[in-house]
């Protein structure tokens, strides 16, 4: 996967949309990327997972980020998600499209999910004609690593094989928008006060996190971007039904909600990463990209205010203190070390 910048990046609306990201979680190690078995209990379009309340959680470890320079690992994992389809096994050094390997014949899979045609997913490629590399209609077709090569009329993934044709669980020919909200808020004490930690003597931040239902890791809460719609607006109503449970309160809270959800992703928000994600369901032809952005209540009078409560696929969400030893779904620690930096915050 491609570092994200750790400059300063400030939006404020952002033109995307916004569903929900449901990367499946995985257990790859490095020194065995060819044969890496993954797992997830995943569709692509899920729906999130909370409970209420600020939660005491236990630390252990944090996870890695793939560098750059590393050719992409949970993208090549031994078993498909979701399918008992197995990858054609490729070495690092047969990565690169560049590499020629006349031997490569990966098996081309598109998860029936996917074939049957739901609104948020392409045709065949042979039954219509995107415009890839482009903003094609409603549909962002380009990418974030630059103009990507076609071969038979398809995209190649840019961070080279993967070992299976086809878009698997992924709706799009091509790159897969997704994006991240890192809703923030300060650690206070019971006089308002920011609680210093311990030992680096600086400010903690908290975040709302969710506990993925699949595999029981805490992550960040996401969705897949759609065609023709504004991810401020998106994701304020995706976090207030799903984080919130704004569905089920009654019209006088509902509008308490919708002002306090508003007043925040109005706010500036802080771009942590934009780029590749090396997810289990990026394929040869189709792989995700995600823009995570962090939205933060300064001073505790948005988000902060109202209880976070499960939404209609009952899980577990709460407020997370950011510290490195949390361990965390895939990349998604990184994202928090870019917001704990910039907020001048422990980690």
């Amino acid at each position: 996967m491609v570092h994200f910048g750790l400059g300063p990046t400030w939006i404020g609306r952002i033109p995307f949309a916004v569903t929900l990201l449901a990367l499946p979680c995985t257990a790859c190690t490095p020194g065995v990327r060819a044969t890496i078995s993954c797992s997830s209990n995943h569709p692509l379009r899920t729906s999130r997972y909370f409970t209420t309340s600020t939660c005491d959680l236990s630390v252990t470890s944090a996870r890695t980020m793939t560098s750059s320079a590393t050719p992409h690992i949970k993208s090549r994992c031994s078993q498909y998600p979701q399918s008992t389809i197995k990858r054609f096994p490729v070495p690092d050094d047969k990565v690169s499209w560049l590499q020629v390997w006349p031997q490569y014949n990966p098996v081309s899979h598109t998860d029936p999910a996917v074939t049957k045609k739901p609104t948020w997913a392409d045709p065949d490629i042979s039954s219509f004609s995107p415009k890839f590399n482009t903003v094609d209609g409603g549909v962002d077709r380009t990418s974030f690593k630059g103009s990507y090569t076609l071969e038979n009329g398809k995209p190649l993934n840019p961070l080279g094989r993967t070992g299976l044709a086809g878009r698997g669980l992924l709706g799009r020919w091509g790159p897969n928008h997704a994006a991240d909200p890192i809703v923030t808020r300060w650690k206070v004490d019971a006089k308002g006060a920011k609680v210093q930690h311990s030992v680096s003597k600086q400010p903690v931040l908290q975040f709302v996190s969710i506990k993925r239902k699949d595999c029981g890791e805490w992550a960040i809460p996401g969705g897949m971007v759609d065609a023709g719609e504004q991810v401020s607006l998106t994701l304020q109503r995706e976090f207030s039904e799903e984080a919130l449970n704004s569905l089920e309160t009654a019209p006088s809270d509902r509008a308490k909600v919708h002002e306090r959800i508003t007043t925040l992703f109005n706010s500036a928000g802080f771009q942590v990463y934009k780029g590749y994600v090396d997810d289990p369901r990026n394929t040869d032809n189709a792989w995700m990209e995600t823009v995570a952005i962090n939205f933060h209540d300064e001073t505790g009078t948005s988000v902060s205010e109202l209880p976070l409560q499960a939404g209609d696929d009952a899980g577990q969400v709460c407020w997370v203190d950011v510290d490195s030893s949390f361990p965390l779904y895939a990349s998604h620690s990184h994202f928090l070390e870019a917001v704990a930096k910039e907020r001048k915050a422990h980690w």
